[in-house]
């Protein structure tokens, strides 16, 4: 019984060592602009097509319209190997989408959150994805498969999975 609380507390230790130093990181980060649950910015041919308010001239959002969704906080990962936190992976995520299902991914952060996370800690523990951060494939293979997960559970408007920071922690 012991045997499995103790690795159940390292890693709950460990996943909390490395949120206090995701939000030391981020406190270092200038201030974003807008608070709440998520962050959107406009690409920049969006806001050729569309006026200062995104809207087009009817007043609904220009066709194709595309805006970059940013996650409330990052996504710590741990690597487990021997039954044993390893390490952590400290992810940086936002999503370009189409303007006309922003409202419905704040709504939906947590659950979006829920399949990123059950996406990475599938790869964290099948294989070597997430061990060598600095190789390209190793992106590419994250991003496909966090973006195929997001598109099966919100079929349309999710165009790219954006990696924006990545780092890991070895414990």
């Amino acid at each position: 019984m012991v045997k499995q609380i103790v690795p159940a507390i390292v890693a709950l230790l460990c996943i909390l060592a490395g949120g206090g130093t995701a939000y030391f990181l981020k406190s270092s980060a200038p201030a974003p602009q807008s608070a709440g649950h998520g962050d959107m910015t406009k690409g920049h041919d969006a806001e050729k097509k569309a006026g200062k308010d995104g809207k087009s001239k009817h007043g609904e959002a220009a066709a194709g319209e595309v805006t970059f969704y940013k996650f409330s906080r990052e996504f710590v990962v741990p690597m487990i190997e021997d039954d044993r936190v390893k390490s952590l992976v400290i992810l940086n995520l936002n999503l370009e989408i189409d303007t006309s299902i922003s409202q419905e991914l704040f709504s939906k952060e947590p659950v979006l959150r829920d399949n990123i996370m059950t996406t990475l800690v599938k790869l964290s523990s099948g294989g070597k994805t997430m061990d060598s951060i600095t190789d390209v494939d190793n992106y590419e293979t994250l991003r496909s498969m966090i973006l195929r997960n997001l598109q099966n559970e919100i079929p349309e408007g999710i165009h790219n999975v954006l990696i924006l920071d990545m780092a890991r922690q070895d414990l």
